[in-house]
């Protein structure tokens, strides 16, 4: 997957496409003071800074017009502390370097979503997340955060130092400030056995409250048009290890789920009314399959095919009949959907902004391929979604403002007074912050 890429045009666009931006410069600090004499240049000169990652938020929430800052210098490890079971990471390293450094290391994240190209401080500050019963996002497993204000200066917050923004900041959305290191818990690596198992679409969902408590991470995917699922349960496991084999691990993960998922999808946009047969002849290649592997390995998997993604979370409780009001609506309609909808779990925490802020939460992500018309397929089910309770992905497509955020997140106030306090002149603002959380 490529990152994004800025043309001679000084035109920056997202992974997914969907965003452009033209800001009026690019900089790319190679430390913390660097990057804090940035943020009061941009000061003095009247604009407003945003850092942006690689790119796979698929809404304008790091777009700017203003100082576009890159932390591609800003990376790798800063330090490892094994007694307390921490790791200090650079903002800019992406998370496939620091899975694969802290490996070497003997050691690893607990969860993690599935994608591994993001930057660490991208990926938390939207509330990447992965699946699980009991551990919860990647910012769920922050201890500690430094971040440059909008006056320049270099805050650093913890349960301990600066509380009140520690409860914020991991999940900051680019508004309080730039994050330039983060603290992350680790542990030593472990190993996880994953099973991969098709289930039928009615078995799943009357069996879902069972499968979620007895697995320590499940997930699964359903295709549209068919009444097929693919589970997937991730346990820890005390061995062997026991990879996919290269051939088949190959063939699996990037002939069929990236080669032959591409050209299936490009005979889909072509003629849209094959969509439905494509997707009862990918149902039938799914086999079970189990391996056992160190998390990364596990967890993440390449994904070149290039789509956009609306993402919602609900009360735990509510997600069999959400999705199954999802599957009415898709079959009742003339929509035609060439991806497969993702659903996974998150317990509680404690983040003000977290999509899983003070309660057990499931979430049901839509896709598209890109450069197929999403917005009749993402207009309905956000309809669906949001009568019920549905908080969106900060990254991902969606609708909402802050008006609705302020009844979907008890402690929304406690981070708007917190940005009025870090950011009063709004130098991270940008159109979709002002939308999102309120002028």
């Amino acid at each position: 997957m490529s990152s994004t890429v800025s043309g001679k045009s000084g035109t920056w666009r997202n992974w997914g496409g969907t965003v452009a931006a033209r800001p009026v410069r690019e900089v790319e600090p190679a430390s913390v003071d660097e990057l804090a004499a940035a943020v009061r240049k941009a000061a003095e000169d009247g604009l407003t800074v945003k850092a942006v990652g690689s790119g796979h938020s698929f809404t304008a929430i790091a777009a700017t017009d203003g100082v576009l800052i890159r932390p591609q210098l800003l990376t790798g490890i800063r330090n490892i502390d094994r007694e307390a079971g921490t790791v200090t990471v650079e903002a800019g390293t992406p998370l496939k370097r620091l899975n694969m450094a802290l490996a070497r290391e003997g050691l690893s994240l607990t969860n993690m979503g599935d994608i591994m190209e993001q930057t660490v401080s991208g990926a938390t500050s939207t509330g990447t997340h992965g699946t699980g019963r009991d551990s919860a996002s990647i910012a769920a497993q922050i201890k500690g955060l430094e971040l440059v204000t909008a006056d320049g200066s270099v805050l650093t917050c913890s349960e301990k130092e600066n509380p009140e923004v520690f409860a914020a900041a991991r999940i900051g959305l680019g508004a309080l400030g730039i994050v330039t290191a983060i603290t992350f818990a680790v542990e030593p690596v472990f190993l996880l056995t994953a099973r991969e198992e098709p289930m039928s679409f009615d078995q799943v969902t009357s069996r879902f409250e069972e499968l979620w408590t007895e697995n320590e991470h499940f997930e699964f995917y359903w295709f549209p048009h068919t009444g097929s699922t693919n589970t997937k349960r991730n346990n820890r496991s005390a061995g062997p290890e026991q990879p996919v084999g290269r051939v088949s691990g190959w063939f699996e993960d990037e002939f069929v789920s990236n080669g032959l998922w591409q050209a299936a999808n490009w005979v889909g946009r072509t003629v849209p009314a094959t969509i439905p047969t494509i997707a009862r002849i990918s149902t039938r290649a799914w086999s079970t399959r189990t391996y056992t592997d160190i998390p990364y390995k596990v967890f993440t998997s390449p994904r070149r095919v290039r789509f956009v993604e609306m993402e919602y979370a609900f009360p735990r409780a509510a997600l069999v009949d959400t999705l199954r009001e999802l599957k009415a609506m898709v079959d009742r309609s003339d929509l035609r959907i060439s991806y497969p909808v993702e659903v996974r779990t998150a317990p509680a925490d404690d983040i003000a902004l977290s999509t899983a802020s003070g309660r057990d939460t499931a979430y049901i992500a839509v896709h598209m391929f890109k450069g197929t018309p999403y917005q009749a397929y993402f207009t309905a089910a956000e309809r669906i979604f949001t009568a019920h309770e549905g908080r969106p992905h900060w990254g991902k497509v969606h609708t909402r403002d802050a008006e609705y955020f302020a009844g979907a997140y008890p402690r929304f106030g406690e981070f708007t007074a917190l940005r009025d306090r870090l950011d009063p002149e709004r130098r991270f603002q940008n159109d979709y912050l002002r939308r999102v959380l309120g002028p």
